[in-house]
């Protein structure tokens, strides 16, 4: 069985094994201590071909450590507690609840580097909405974890789905990613879009249609 989306990868104590019949998707993983992932950037460091123990790095294990704890917090976030809360009194409006141009950054899974863009979420009410800032935090929440915007696409629109049962839900993702634009072919500026529809969106071509017009609207 598949590990919730909600919640990050779970972590163990260091002397707690796996059980054999686990699979890689359900593993806890084993966290080195915060010593151990200093000494890595320690590492990474000299690789890369520099000396550690110059006076302009020395504190740089302990500010990376710090800023992928920033970077990664996604992992202790529960996108369930996020989305928990819903309003029901909302003047029987039924209509498409749309928020666009959701600025979120997050780390490509395959390079560790960032991938930037925006993120545009829409959904048609069923038993409920919700705030409208809880789908900028859910997109944070998993955002800051390791992604592809593929996955990073579907987790949001999943959770959306299971927390409020929309008759419909849509999600749109635009990122320019560092991955191509710094490294590999080098295509600075380029763009990447993914999107993704569910009930009423996947259904109905016209509601897709209104769904990227709101979007463009007054650009």
């Amino acid at each position: 069985m598949r590990p919730s989306i909600f919640k990050g990868t779970p972590f163990m104590d260091m002397n707690v094994k796996p059980k054999p019949a686990q699979t890689a998707l359900d593993r806890v993983i084993e966290r080195p201590t915060r010593e151990e992932a200093e000494a890595a950037v320690r590492t990474l460091i000299a690789w890369a071909g520099d000396n550690p123990d110059r006076e302009g790095l020395l504190d740089t294990p302990r500010r990376v450590a710090d800023a992928y704890r920033e970077f990664f917090a996604g992992y202790e976030e529960d996108a369930r507690a996020v989305l928990e809360t819903t309003f029901t009194e909302v003047g029987g409006y039924d209509d498409i609840v749309l928020v666009r141009d959701i600025p979120f950054h997050s780390h490509c899974e395959h390079h560790m580097v960032p991938f930037v863009g925006k993120a545009h979420i829409a959904y048609l009410p069923h038993d409920g909405v919700v705030g409208l800032s809880k789908l900028a935090r859910v997109t944070d929440v998993f955002a800051k974890r390791l992604q592809t915007q593929e996955n990073l696409t579907a987790q949001i629109i999943e959770a959306i789905n299971e927390a409020i049962n929309p008759r419909g839900a849509a999600v749109m993702l635009e990122a320019e990613h560092m991955c191509m634009s710094m490294r590999g072919i080098k295509k600075h500026g380029s763009s990447t879009v993914t999107h993704r529809f569910t009930g009423v969106f996947a259904e109905d071509r016209q509601e897709q249609d209104r769904f990227f017009a709101l979007i463009r609207a007054g650009r």
